[in-house]
């Protein structure tokens, strides 16, 4: 059985004149990942292995949780698909049990819903209505990581850190 945690990145700020693959946190973002974190902590098997954006933003959301892991950053997750986060997951060694993506809408919430067996919960309405800064969406799923494909995993956990 794999873990899987798609997180989007935390509120970011909008300092003028910076391109958007630059732009930091905000404030409440650092204080939302950092929730978010201390959740994953308490919710979450523990995090093997992060594939994380190499967006500013995402990468200073991951610093913001705390987390601990080898870290690959891939700049293929920014502005990402749900097939080119799944490819990217699919390289993922098989040691790890659990691998946390943090990422980018709508790349994440359209992944976690597209990997879901069920289609139809509380969880998926709820993701489906908004995925907001910082939120997580944790999901299980039997076979190996490149096995991972649509509607081959189950949600388990919606959470929104505030």
């Amino acid at each position: 059985m794999h873990t899987l945690v798609l997180m989007r990145h935390g509120k970011s700020g909008y300092p003028e004149g910076t391109p958007d693959h630059d732009r930091p946190l905000a404030d409440r973002g650092e204080r939302e990942a950092a929730l978010a974190g201390k959740w994953i902590d308490a919710n979450v098997p523990h995090i093997d292995a992060v594939l994380c954006s190499t967006a500013t933003r995402t990468r200073e959301t991951l610093t913001a949780t705390g987390i601990a892991a080898e870290v690959r950053f891939e700049k293929k997750i920014y502005g990402a698909s749900p097939e080119e986060i799944v490819e990217e997951i699919g390289f993922t060694d098989e040691s790890v049990g659990t691998l946390l993506v943090v990422g980018h809408a709508p790349g994440v919430p359209w992944t976690a819903l597209e990997l879901d067996a069920a289609k139809e919960s509380s969880m998926v309405d709820a993701i489906e209505m908004k995925f907001p800064t910082s939120a997580i969406a944790v999901l299980t799923f039997d076979g190996s990581w490149p096995d991972l494909g649509p509607g081959k995993a189950t949600l388990t956990h919606f959470h929104v850190p505030r």
